[in-house]
């Protein structure tokens, strides 16, 4: 399937892309013919190389494609929490996560809480 190229001046990207649809337009050129089925067919034999149709191609690509380091097996491993019953340790995790013991955790107020209660009751 063979196509002519018709170049359109006021879409052409460079000065010389400008120039040879210029002269294309006014008949000193010839429009290049374009066979695309013939071009596709061209790329698709290009777009692999003699070695990779081979078995040595495999092997190439193999080595290519292989890992430079061993990896070691992953080891799974456990963790056991002790327990110590004693409250002390979770008072004072709790002290590190929270910060000063004198900060306020939030600025509600009763009143706050009650108008909170008030809205959410159903309409009379």
């Amino acid at each position: 399937m063979s196509d002519e190229i018709k170049p359109n001046v006021a879409e052409a990207p460079t000065h010389d892309a400008q120039l040879a649809a210029e002269n294309i337009a006014s008949g000193e050129e010839k429009a290049p013919k374009v066979d695309f089925d013939a071009d596709y067919e061209a790329a698709q034999q290009l777009s692999v190389s003699e070695i990779d149709r081979t078995a040595e191609g495999a092997k190439a690509a193999q080595e290519a494609t292989a890992p430079k380091f061993e990896m070691p097996q992953a080891e799974e491993t456990t963790f056991k929490a002790e327990a110590t019953g004693n409250p002390d340790d979770y008072l004072e995790m709790a002290n590190d996560i929270s910060g000063s013991p004198n900060e306020a955790v939030s600025n509600v107020s009763d009143d706050l809480l009650q108008k909170a209660f008030e809205m959410g009751q159903p309409g009379k």
